[in-house]
């Protein structure tokens, strides 16, 4: 009884060794690797930016996309409260990450659009994307809104006039293979090159079906993700009123 009690013993502490020793190497991995990750995640966001500014063709490594990145884009601060530049609020501000602490971010109003989220961040990033002679040519703004399963993210690059869109990149969702998943497809993103966020000064982009091109205010709906559609047509309609980027743009200060 004795012999097998120490066997037991043995076992358990052979068990919970095992544990601590896969313990620390995970630990350690994750650790080590984090700063990899960083990296990776700054240069996805940075690839991700530059194909909305129409520059990415131009990039064919990891160095060339931060060289062109540097040189042709800076990132600015607005209040949306006001359409006001503003200082960076912190040296490792995420305008997604703020919109989680109360103090840094304001209710969402859904009488009119539902984004699909609850809360935004007070201050929100965009991005100036400049020629070789300094003048901006498109603007690119963080939008993100509710898909069919979960949130979509994404950038929306317009031309320096505030109005004319010359991309709707997608970077990140959960949508359906082949049906909402389609947001990515290069054929219906080209759909919205030079349509028109506002007509008379309101928002009026959609997303309908049987649109056609003759349309310049909406682009057609995915074949059978009618929720997906209605999703982007949401987070577009949020994103360019007041609630949104609509006072910024009205603002055009990238042109003084």
């Amino acid at each position: 009884m004795s012999a097998k009690k120490e066997t037991l013993g043995k076992t358990i502490l052979v068990v919970v060794a095992v544990c601590l020793v896969c313990s620390i190497v995970v630990s350690g991995a994750a650790v080590g690797l984090r700063s990899l990750q960083e990296t990776n995640a700054a240069l996805d966001k940075k690839s991700n930016i530059l194909n909305a500014a129409g520059l990415l063709a131009n990039a064919s490594s990891k160095d060339e996309i931060a060289q062109i990145y540097a040189n042709r884009v800076e990132e600015k601060f607005v209040d949306l409260s006001t359409g006001e530049y503003v200082e960076k609020p912190s040296e490792d501000f995420d305008m997604y990450k703020a919109a989680k602490q109360p103090e840094f971010s304001v209710k969402v109003d859904t009488s009119e659009v539902k984004p699909g989220f609850l809360r935004r961040s007070s201050i929100a990033s965009v991005y100036h994307v400049k020629d070789e002679a300094g003048k901006v040519t498109r603007i690119v703004l963080p939008v993100h809104g509710s898909g069919l399963w979960d949130l979509m993210y994404g950038f929306l690059a317009l031309d320096e006039d505030g109005q004319t869109i010359r991309e709707l990149i997608y970077y990140q969702h959960k949508e359906t293979p082949g049906l909402g998943a389609e947001i990515q497809n290069p054929e219906w993103q080209a759909k919205w090159d030079g349509k028109q966020l506002y007509k008379d000064g309101e928002v009026a982009i959609s997303v309908d079906k049987n649109v056609g091109n003759g349309n310049q205010y909406a682009v057609d709906a995915l074949s059978g993700a009618t929720l997906t559609s209605n999703g982007v047509e949401n987070t577009l309609q949020y994103w360019a009123s007041e609630n949104g980027y609509g006072n910024y743009l009205k603002r055009q200060s990238w042109k003084s």
